[in-house]
């Protein structure tokens, strides 16, 4: 077993509730019994068109290297990590959810980035949304994207491809209800460049779907 399922934290529209518990509002309501249900939430789409959900709740699992995930995607990743394992492989997430304070500090970092390289602020900041997402557009912050490397290589760039790890995550990934969100012909359709490392899970169905059609999330969702 490679994650622990003891932590539970709640996210609504960004702010995090310890314990499953949060708040009751003016009707003394706490969180539907139905988050999560409909499988089609699974798809919600969050890119530089399609900033995050303002009414946007999960419920977050910690991991045993203390990262979250939506407990939506648990089982599904404890299973891929577990058969990656047991057949000679080395996954490691390095990356999962991201608070929104999180995300606007990785952000302006890679923008003092370009701007240690001569680029402008603005120009700085064009070159970093290709790599970093602008605060309120990173999926990071829906609890069902991971940043998954190899123990060999732990470096986020394109070398990742070409680790026997990465090699089989991309390879059956779908098969757990993960895609690889940002691959290298869609770049154009994304915004996002080349990522293989990132995935995004949308379910079995879904991934499968996805897989087989060769698409990318945002024209999947376009077309149903």
């Amino acid at each position: 077993m490679v994650l622990a399922g003891a932590a539970i934290l709640v996210v609504i529209g960004g702010t995090v509730f310890v314990s499953g518990k949060r708040p009751k509002d003016e009707k003394g309501s706490g969180i539907s019994e139905n988050i999560g249900v409909d499988s089609d939430e699974l798809l919600t789409l969050v890119n530089a068109e399609h900033p995050m959900p303002s009414e946007w709740q999960c419920e977050l699992v910690q991991l045993n290297n203390g990262q979250n995930i939506d407990s939506r995607a648990y089982e599904d990743l404890q299973q891929m990590m577990d058969t990656a394992r047991a057949e000679g492989y080395d996954p490691y997430i390095c990356s999962s959810w991201r608070s929104h304070e999180t995300q606007v500090r990785l952000f302006e970092e890679e923008i003092q980035s370009y701007k240690k390289q001569g680029y402008s602020e603005r120009e700085a900041e064009v070159q970093a949304a290709q790599w970093v997402a602008v605060p309120g557009t990173s999926e990071h912050e829906l609890g069902l994207a991971l940043d998954i490397v190899s123990v060999e290589n732990q470096r986020l760039e394109e070398s990742q491809e070409n680790t026997p790890t990465q090699q089989w995550l991309m390879e059956h990934c779908y098969e757990y209800g993960f895609i690889l969100r940002y691959p290298k012909d869609k770049e154009d359709i994304t915004g996002i460049g080349y990522e293989p490392w990132h995935y995004r899970y949308v379910g079995q169905d879904h991934a499968r779907a996805i897989h087989e059609s060769g698409v990318c999330l945002e024209e999947y969702v376009a077309h149903r």
